[in-house]
């Protein structure tokens, strides 16, 4: 499909797709933001796709893969927030931490937040899920669908990238 044919059906294919996000997310900001991601990945290959084939399947298929990934996305921002948001309550919240105890509590968090920023997505959602959420393996496994003993070695191995990671940082 030429970039020309593209243009001539992108106006189509874009109010469908935006309804197929509106109907995930029930917001008109979110479905802006999908259909809008959604035609720039169609742009970038559309001299790829076949235009003998079924198009509008396609971009239904884009369409339903953004909003996963916006929804992913979404939820790992918000536990980012809640967790930062949450230290900071705990370092300010309570009168009797001296400037220095606080500016070491802020340093913590900050050198925590970078160090679990370098785990790859899957498994600092499940150290998360774990160490912050405290959920057991068996409510992790049953909250995303990843057999136990696998939900068990990635929070092993997550675990250890940190502790790893924070011996090095630390010098310790």
């Amino acid at each position: 499909m030429t970039r020309a044919e593209f243009e001539l059906t992108a106006r189509q294919l874009r109010a469908h797709m935006l309804k197929i996000a509106l109907d995930f997310f029930g917001s008109k900001d979110n479905a802006e933001d999908v259909a809008q991601e959604a035609m720039l990945q169609l742009w970038r290959y559309c001299e790829h796709i076949d235009g003998s084939r079924n198009v509008s399947g396609l971009a239904v298929r884009v369409a339903k893969n953004c909003c996963v990934n916006h929804y992913r996305k979404q939820r790992m921002d918000q536990r980012f927030n809640n967790v930062d948001s949450g230290m900071a309550v705990m370092v300010r919240a309570d009168p009797s931490y001296s400037p220095q105890e606080r500016l070491e509590a802020e340093d913590a968090r900050r050198l925590m937040t970078e160090v679990m920023a370098r785990l790859k997505p899957r498994e600092r959602e499940l150290f998360e899920l774990r160490s912050l959420d405290g959920l057991s393996t068996k409510e992790i496994a049953e909250l995303t669908g990843i057999p136990k003993k696998s939900v068990s070695a990635m929070v092993s191995t997550a675990r250890m990238k940190v502790f790893l990671e924070l011996k090095k940082r630390l010098r310790l």
